[in-house]
């Protein structure tokens, strides 16, 4: 149960007691997921509270002053379109914009990806080191324990690569899928969730490349 420090102003935005009573909050501890920020930015962020009116979470950067659209990305792929109520510190108070099932949003087990971590869209450029040969790779998208690379070189199922970059500490890791450019690593060392968050989010576009990349991705 959280504590009563904890407790910040509800996502009910005025809305009777009543109603409130009617969608029943649920603390939870910590849930991993992203928010996606005009389709373009993903920041990772922890639900802290949930009910079918929104959600109460941790961010660990600011939210943009300004954009279009907000979703809440859950580990197993489920999206839901909010609007920001309220910001306090690191906590925020998002109302989901359409009637939303708890249960589905609770379920970890369900969705097109069941007990996935979440996974960050992310555009960084690295050398990968295979076979005594430095190659430069491109990250697709990472997680906690893993990510995607597009990379010229085959690589081999089960091989263990030395990712080196600028923004991230020295990975080691092994392939575990492979769509030739494309490959899937399994890190050797999971990162936390607060060192993922904090060197992704300098890594998503700006809000002026947001709104380009957008009109590009809807033009």
């Amino acid at each position: 149960m959280a504590r009563n420090d904890e407790r910040l102003p509800d996502v009910s935005d005025g809305r009777s007691d009543q109603d409130q009573r009617a969608a029943p909050r649920f603390t939870l501890l910590i849930r991993a997921a992203k928010l996606i920020i005009d389709d373009t930015r993903e920041f990772l962020c922890i639900i802290r509270d949930a009910s079918s009116m929104g959600v109460k979470v941790r961010l660990f950067s600011p939210l943009p002053d300004q954009y279009s659209t907000i979703l809440v990305e859950m580990s197993n792929g489920d999206c839901y379109p909010l609007e920001v109520i309220w910001k306090e510190g690191e906590y925020a108070g998002l109302r989901f914009v359409d009637e939303v099932n708890l249960e589905g949003l609770l379920d970890e087990n369900s969705g097109a990806y069941p007990k996935r971590q979440v996974r960050l869209r992310v555009q960084l450029d690295a050398m990968l080191h295979s076979g005594g040969e430095a190659v430069s790779v491109g990250f697709r998208d990472i997680s906690q324990r893993g990510g995607s690379v597009a990379c010229d070189k085959w690589l081999l199922m089960n091989e263990l690569v030395r990712i080196e970059a600028g923004a991230l500490p020295t990975i080691y890791a092994k392939v575990r899928w492979r769509n030739h450019p494309h490959y899937g690593l399994l890190f050797e060392q999971t990162f936390q969730l607060d060192e993922l968050a904090r060197i992704t989010a300098p890594l998503q576009p700006d809000e002026g490349q947001s709104g380009n990349i957008a009109n590009k991705l809807h033009g």
